[in-house]
């Protein structure tokens, strides 16, 4: 791993970074460091649920609204199931991709700040003790208040750095896995969410007898989906259920009804 402006000056020595035990006596920063750093669960929580519910919402939504539009088509119950599963397969791949991507940029953007924060402790530190006392100043706090910190912050570089990505940026380390975790978890809910609204005519023989069942099974499925994730976001769980089930309902009955009249 190539050594950072910060790095370097903390372990002048080191050619790669070995060891948390400093050369340089204002680097002391103990092997428990990240420890004292309050990462707290919840953020990795947080994205969890939120990979569950993109991949829910929309493989509950897109597949119902095919599935439906197919049936106004009349065609053979064996279309509708071929379609189906052909839209499940390519929206759990690109939707997994998606959350890759996004997960991978965060990262990227992480890394970017991270470098140009130790550039910045090493090649301009008044300017960063500046910034750090106009963040204290934004909570009330007089220069007598939070003089001692930033001194104390000084002789820590490394805890200056993660100081400021977090209270300056507003920014947290993201999980090294977090990329692929985010592809596998947003495909595999959009695979589980799209075959709700597909199995009713997989289990029946006719498109008229599939029809009404997958579009109560998917509503029902709809507005649990939409109960459970409000008690995770904090919303109104009843309103988010109907609110669900509303929108997934609206797309399946204009794309049943948008093919009943083309055909």
């Amino acid at each position: 791993m190539k050594i950072t402006a910060l790095a370097r000056y903390c372990y002048p020595s080191a050619r790669r970074v070995r060891t948390r035990t400093p050369h340089n006596a204002k680097c002391k920063v103990n092997a428990h460091v990240d420890a004292h750093l309050h990462h707290e669960s919840h953020f990795q929580a947080n994205d969890l649920v939120r990979d569950i519910v993109i991949g829910m919402a929309d493989g509950l939504t897109v597949p119902f609204a095919l599935a439906a539009g197919i049936s106004g088509a009349a065609v053979p119950v064996s279309t509708v199931i071929t379609a189906g599963v052909a839209e499940i397969a390519a929206g759990a791949i690109a939707m997994g991709l998606g959350g890759y991507l996004a997960a991978r940029s965060e990262s990227e953007h992480y890394a970017a700040e991270l470098a140009r924060e130790e550039f910045e402790i090493v090649e301009k530190p008044q300017a960063e003790a500046d910034e750090v006392a106009e963040i204290f100043r934004q909570y009330g706090l007089r220069q007598e208040h939070y003089e001692p910190v930033i001194e104390g912050l000084r002789e820590r570089p490394i805890a200056w750095r993660d100081f400021m990505m977090r209270f300056e940026l507003g920014l947290e380390r993201p999980e090294p896995a977090r990329a692929q975790r985010s592809a596998l978890t947003i495909g595999a809910s959009y695979v589980v969410g799209g075959a709700i609204p597909l199995a009713p005519y997989v289990l029946l023989h006719s498109v008229a007898q599939a029809l009404p069942w997958s579009a109560a099974v998917t509503l029902v499925a709809l507005a649990l989906f939409g109960y459970v994730k409000a008690r995770y976001t904090g919303a109104a769980p009843l309103r988010s259920a109907l609110q669900t089930m509303a929108i997934g309902g609206t797309a399946a009955a204009a794309a049943f009804l948008l093919a009943r009249a083309i055909s």
